[in-house]
């Protein structure tokens, strides 16, 4: 794990974002206790998140920002039940997020990015964080059913994992050695998808 290149000093109250980890929602500073880490200040926080509770986290090595900084999730708007289907959650459950597919990111952040989406399930908790995440609604069982969801997910995955192929065939053309250098934190579903696709062995 390495540290964040920007540690910040946060107080008690601050509302903050961990970038990682949109599906968290945002968090409230609960208890900030500073210290030093190789030689640098950082602090150990507590954080209680909208969605992901309480987490104990280091400001050298998570990447949180200041809620203001990131901009506005649907979740911040209030959803009727009663209301018509809001078809763009749809189209933001099946979308591979643009940090893992812009062109004008390195490639290497694009792949560690679609790595990390590699982290969600399709069931339980992982299933609905995934969904928080994708579509920016507290709650998606209001908007979406645990079968839709499956379904969606099922979907979401199979464009994912057609996505990974394209960027690990674009990796051994275009940076030979990054597959090896990512290798330590690639997951066995991801490294199964990179080996249909013949691009790692």
């Amino acid at each position: 794990m390495t540290m964040s290149a920007n540690v910040r000093a946060f107080a008690l109250g601050d509302r903050v974002r961990h970038a990682a980890r949109p599906e968290w929602g945002v968090g409230e500073i609960t208890a900030a206790e500073s210290l030093v880490q190789d030689g640098k200040p950082t602090q150990r926080l507590v954080i209680r998140f909208e969605r992901g509770g309480f987490k104990t986290l280091s400001s050298a090595f998570a990447d949180l920002r200041p809620a203001s900084e990131l901009p506005p999730v649907a979740s911040e708007k209030s959803i009727d039940p009663l209301a018509a289907p809001d078809e763009s959650a749809e189209e933001r459950l099946l979308a591979i997020p643009d940090t893992a597919t812009d062109p004008f990111i390195p490639l290497k952040k694009r792949m560690i990015a679609t790595l990390g989406l590699y982290r969600f399930t399709g069931n339980g908790g992982s299933l609905i964080d995934w969904a928080c995440m994708q579509t920016g609604l507290k709650d998606p069982m209001v908007r979406f059913n645990r079968h839709e969801l499956e379904e969606f997910f099922k979907r979401f995955r199979f464009a994912l994992d057609q996505h990974l192929a394209r960027l690990g065939k674009d990796a051994r053309r275009q940076e030979p050695g990054l597959l090896d250098e990512l290798a330590p934190t690639i997951g066995a579903d991801a490294r199964q998808v990179l080996r249909r696709a013949d691009v790692m062995r």
